[in-house]
């Protein structure tokens, strides 16, 4: 009997929380994930694939690295991608999306470089695949995304297995301003160390996303419970072996977070959007969500503040978010003395006016905006 195939993966997430993905990782089983920029490698078998899909919150895509070769003209390309097992991945004719870069290669086409991984798919399924952008949020109609990158004459193939960006966990469709990603709202939660046994306010929730994924980590909710993913199309997809997965994890579940989440908003729509979001996620009796100004919050003793505050685009913001930062710190010394607190800030400038002793601040890319990832511990 032969042994069980191990791939090389790679998953991406957010940069400045590459440790928060491989600590995930580790606890799925998956045994010795290292950091890279912008992610991380590992090796696993079929079910760290789908465990990775099911269970990664910090994660926003898992890739399947399928070869690694040197290619100096378009023909050895062609050539050695058509080596790859893509029936294992591919229908014949199935329609796919592919995304190339090229750097310091001799490939220095990244049209031509696509156009030649098509030809090579063709040849070896017998049917030319239909080329198709890999845009939308559709999970149905997500085409399998094969990423080619070819960088100092190596080309490195990869298969996406997500399909739609994990973030996109199904739950949320009311949107306030300024929406949060599930997975950087859940990073936040897991750099910051809460655990899902203290507890935890979010004094500008937004619509809801910090509280929610709080909520799904308190009761040990797989955040892939209600979608679907790229591998479940796959010709080899091993459907025994996932429901086995889905079973294991709705037997983990807990039926109520063993703690208190609160999320609090000044804005009425936010309030309602958070709401809807928490009920169609399942979490809306774990969470306590009110209409409050920051100068309102009520104190949960020592517990968890997590929260991502207004950034400010236009200069004659400043003055206003300075004050509010300011007020902000105020009210976290007085009633919320003995508790952490775990921010995304808009400028250094504005975390100071909240006047606690933060480390050292990360700083990553929200929305296309620049911010700092901060903690600190209210005295």
């Amino acid at each position: 009997m032969s042994e069980p195939r191990r791939f090389d993966l790679f998953a991406s997430c957010a940069p400045g929380f590459e440790a928060v993905c491989a600590n995930e990782l580790f606890s799925l089983g998956i045994a010795n994930p290292r950091t890279v920029p912008g992610g991380v490698e590992f090796r696993g078998f079929r079910t760290h694939i789908y465990k990775a899909n099911l269970w990664s919150r910090a994660t926003e895509r898992v890739l399947l690295r399928l070869d690694e070769f040197r290619a100096i003209t378009f023909k050895e390309l062609q050539q050695k991608a058509k080596q790859i097992e893509w029936e294992k991945y591919l229908q014949p004719g199935q329609a796919v999306a592919i995304r190339a870069t090229c750097r310091k290669s001799r490939l220095i086409h990244s049209d031509a470089v696509a156009e030649r991984m098509t030809n090579a798919i063709s040849e070896r399924l017998g049917q030319a695949p239909k080329s198709t952008p890999a845009n939308g949020h559709d999970q149905a109609a997500q085409p399998p995304l094969i990423v080619v990158r070819v960088v100092d004459d190596v080309c490195t193939i990869s298969l996406d297995t997500s399909g739609t960006l994990l973030h996109f966990r199904g739950y949320r469709q009311a949107i306030a301003k300024a929406p949060l990603r599930e997975t950087l709202a859940a990073s936040m939660l897991l750099a910051s160390g809460w655990t899902g046994d203290r507890p935890l306010l979010d004094p500008f929730c937004g619509s809801g996303t910090i509280p929610i994924e709080a909520a799904l980590i308190a009761r040990h909710i797989a955040p892939g419970r209600q979608r679907r993913f790229a591998f479940m199309e796959w010709p080899n997809f091993n459907r025994a072996t996932w429901e086995d997965l889905l079973a294991q994890a709705d037997q983990s579940a807990l039926a109520k977070a063993p703690t208190s989440i609160h999320g609090s908003d000044r804005d009425a729509g936010a309030i309602e959007a958070s709401r809807a979001n928490a009920e169609r996620a399942g979490v809306l009796n774990d969470i306590e969500f009110e209409r409050r100004a920051v100068s309102a919050i009520e104190p949960i003793g020592p517990g968890w503040i997590v929260t991502n505050l207004p950034y400010g685009h236009r200069i004659s913001e400043d003055k206003d978010l300075r004050n509010l930062y300011a007020q902000f710190g105020k009210v976290l010394r007085t009633k919320c003395a003995g508790s952490h607190v775990a921010l995304l800030a808009g400028s250094a400038q504005l975390q100071s006016q909240i006047h606690l002793d933060f480390g050292e601040a990360i700083r990553i890319n929200n929305g296309g905006i620049s911010v700092s990832f901060a903690q600190a511990d209210v005295k």
